[in-house]
């Protein structure tokens, strides 16, 4: 299946809801636009990438901050706390196993419930 990542960027604005796009066997491919501070948390099972389309998305870890820029990426490794931060919009792409949870065990009002575009 063909996906324009423009045009589903172009289908929703709220921040730190993450849209899911396609699914590749176990993995779901979400599309997500960043803006602010969200909060520190962990994925014990998994490793997260973020692939940064638009934008300058700064991950912040305890060791030190990973800025990325357009076309970069990072994958966090599993189990390590992270805190993503973003002064204006960013879009990204997230590549995770089906069923994380955005906010890992850390909960709150910034979980999402991933939705299909």
């Amino acid at each position: 299946m063909k996906v324009n990542l423009d045009e589903k960027l172009a289908l929703f604005n709220a921040h730190w809801s993450p849209k899911l796009i396609a699914k590749l066997n176990d993995y779901e491919i979400k599309l997500v636009k960043i803006k602010g501070e969200f909060v520190w948390h962990t994925h014990e099972e998994t490793d997260e990438l973020f692939l940064v389309l638009e934008g300058n998305l700064t991950i912040q870890l305890r060791t030190g901050d990973i800025t990325l820029g357009p076309r970069e990426m990072y994958v966090v490794p599993r189990g390590v706390e992270h805190c993503p931060i973003a002064e204006g919009e960013v879009s990204a792409m997230l590549i995770e196993p089906t069923g994380v949870v955005n906010t890992g065990a850390a909960g709150g009002n910034l979980t999402a419930k991933t939705e299909q575009i």
